[in-house]
């Protein structure tokens, strides 16, 4: 006779209709990533900046040359971007229709502008909500179940044979590859100001530092601009570094960080998570034995 199930507990009153609110959010919430997708690939916020940063909604359909029977779509689109805090709104224009203003997570997502600091974010955005990596998401439960000898593969190579940051990458798509390049490039330039301003005590008494997949070298660049007593190296793959011009003020090593780390006092590392996921987004990235290594290479060890 098979086991009887165990009883289920009943929620109260308060606790279903909150856990039907959560069910909803978590189930419908990658609509919001698709029309911060949308956004960038109709190029809104760019559109917005020409427009002074501030808009009402026919101005921007306008801008956008989006057709008469979208503009109420257009509009339910600003609102849900409002509300997931891409986009800013309120007050009117004298027709009394709605403004929609730019706010800071919109502003990194201009493009076509040349400025200090200024480090657009939308390869970024484009890369991680790609047909690939959506494809790569959907495949986390049948990579789950499957039982592997040797390394565990990411659920990214899992579904499309092919790992980020090396040539398969670059087989499988190479726009994709390019974007995954670019965006991350941006996302690491995007707060060197800040580290600039904040941090500045931490260069204080360092001799040498290196940045691991410092890209082109802009952020180990303005280290040593700004603290020229500090010899910087940047280590990034082959592909990216055939691609960097030399200079004499940064050392550029190809290399991989997963197998050797050229020495310093100091290492800076991004997110190992990002930059090469053994077990997609589910564990801590200091808990792969990839990322292990890289930290008992550098010197770093996990709380």
């Amino acid at each position: 006779m098979a086991a009887q199930a165990p009883a289920i507990e009943v929620p109260t009153d308060a606790e279903l209709l909150q856990a039907q609110a959560d069910l909803w959010r978590h189930t419908l919430y990658y609509l919001t990533s698709m029309g911060l997708r949308c956004a960038v690939k109709l190029g809104i916020p760019t559109a917005m900046h020409k427009l002074g940063g501030v808009t009402s909604l026919p101005d921007l359909a306008a801008a956008l040359s989006i057709p008469a029977s979208k503009h109420p779509f257009l509009a339910r689109l600003m609102r849900a971007l409002v509300t997931s805090g891409v986009f800013a709104a309120g007050g009117s224009d004298d027709s009394g229709a709605e403004l929609f203003r730019l706010n800071p997570l919109s502003r990194v997502l201009v493009d076509d502008v040349v400025a200090d600091e200024h480090h657009s974010q939308t390869s970024f955005v484009l890369a991680g909500t790609s047909p690939h990596y959506m494809e790569a998401a959907l495949g986390m439960a049948d990579w789950f179940k499957k039982d592997v000898a040797g390394p565990v593969p990411s659920v990214f190579e899992d579904v499309h044979s092919a790992s980020l940051f090396d040539e398969s990458s670059a087989a499988l798509d190479p726009e994709l590859d390019a974007l995954v390049t670019e965006g991350l490039e941006a996302h690491d330039n995007l707060g060197i100001g800040t580290i600039m301003r904040e941090c500045h005590d931490l260069f204080k008494g360092l001799e040498s530092l290196t940045d691991c997949c410092g890209g082109d070298g802009k952020t180990a660049r303005a280290i040593a601009k700004a603290h020229p007593h500090v010899k910087c190296t940047v280590l990034d793959l082959p592909k990216v570094i055939e691609k960097t011009p030399s200079d004499c003020v940064v050392n550029y090593v190809a290399g991989d960080l997963f197998h050797t780390v050229p020495k310093a006092q100091a290492v800076m590392l991004k997110d190992l998570s990002c930059l090469r996921p053994r077990l997609s987004w589910t564990c801590s990235c200091l808990s792969s034995p990839e990322a292990v290594n890289v930290a008992k290479m550098t010197g770093v060890t996990s709380s």
